[in-house]
């Protein structure tokens, strides 16, 4: 018989998006499949939205207010599937996303083979997203992906992967300490109790990225800060129980390098303990550079001032572009059927500054 896969969707004030995201996992051409929403105490319309689709089979459970990871640890103890498809409240499969992927393990019998995809950005309109390869589009042994990650500041969204339940079991609960990153340390133990990734190409997820509001957003939040902080020192000590080797600890140098800009100038507390955990890696810290536009307001105003003008006008340019987007999205008579996506390769990717969502082994 062919495998259970369930479909897991923790939300919370997701009423925008969220029959959207249904539609995507209902259409899936996979058919054994469970579909489970877990409303984390939404204040909006969220819970009815999902419930407007129990009909169609979708389970709705609801939670107090304790965040994605315990949203998510409540859903698997609920699920039955033998695969676990994880799956954010706003993002979106292709119709063939997890039946390619179960096409590529037919032929083994290797439920420690954890399984990942292609994804793209996109702000409103998913056939903008442009699916660009990267350096971890491909299948890779555990520990060359995690090097690659950090090496690369770079990561793979959380629903490409597809996770057998024997893998997720092994890997343990997600973490409910962690406000940022959570998925990010998350898969780096499936990883670690994984027998590699194998990467299968034309399986694709469509990740709906905007600044605010979105989970692996930092910004200045000190509880978030914190929350990075614990879970680079996690990815780190992940790495060298792989590879201890003088790439692997050069790796775990250029990875606190990328991430220092989220903590700096404020929190020289979380700066202090990544150069010291630099030096006993072998290496150093350099100081964050801001972009050439913004060095004179450093010379002339202070680093606080100067990272606060950098990060105000990241916020303006992003709300302008999700602005442009909403526009063209909105001149459209209709929205497009949602198969059509699967084959979509237009347009624009979008670039994020002074931001590390350092996501994971994903």
């Amino acid at each position: 018989m062919k495998p259970l896969v369930s479909i897991l969707i923790p939300a919370y004030n997701a009423e925008a998006h969220l029959a959207d995201t249904l539609r995507s996992a209902i259409s899936q051409t996979w058919d054994r499949k469970e579909i489970i929403v877990v409303d984390d105490e939404s204040t909006d319309e969220t819970l009815s939205v999902a419930r407007a689709f129990e009909s169609q089979g979708v389970r709705v459970l609801k939670q107090h207010h304790q965040g994605a990871a315990t949203a998510r640890n409540n859903a698997f103890n609920e699920c039955s599937g033998e695969y676990i498809q994880w799956l954010d409240a706003d993002d979106l499969l292709a119709p063939d996303k997890i039946a390619r992927q179960l096409k590529a393990v037919a032929d083994t019998d290797q439920p420690r083979v954890l399984l990942s995809g292609e994804w793209a950005r996109f702000l409103h309109r998913p056939d903008s997203a442009k699916f660009t390869p990267g350096e971890l589009w491909c299948d890779l042994a555990a520990d060359e992906w995690l090097m690659r990650k950090m090496e690369n500041n770079t990561f793979m969204q959380t629903a490409t992967w597809l996770v057998s339940r024997e893998l997720t079991e092994a890997a343990g609960p997600w973490n409910h300490r962690l406000l940022s990153d959570d998925d990010g340390e998350y898969f780096c133990r499936v990883l670690m109790a994984s027998r590699g990734v194998r990467f299968v190409a034309g399986s694709r997820v469509f990740y709906r990225y905007s600044r605010s509001g979105n989970l692996g957003f930092i910004g200045t939040s000190d509880s978030k800060r914190e929350a990075m902080w614990l879970s680079m020192k996690l990815h780190i000590g992940y790495l060298r129980s792989l590879a201890d080797t003088a790439r692997g600890r050069a790796a775990c140098i250029t990875y606190l390098q990328n991430c220092l800009g989220l903590f700096y100038p404020e929190r020289t507390d979380l700066i202090s303990m990544a150069e010291k955990l630099a030096i006993e890696l072998g290496g150093r810290l350099e100081k964050p550079k801001l972009p050439r536009k913004y060095r004179w307001a450093d010379a002339m105003l202070g680093p606080r001032t100067a990272w606060k003008m950098q990060r105000d006008f990241s916020g303006f340019k992003w709300w302008v572009l999700g602005g442009w987007d909403w526009f063209l999205s909105a001149l459209s008579s209709s929205k497009p059927e949602w198969a059509p996506l699967a084959t979509s390769r237009n347009c624009v990717g979008m670039k994020r500054s002074n931001e590390v969502l350092v996501r994971s082994a994903h």
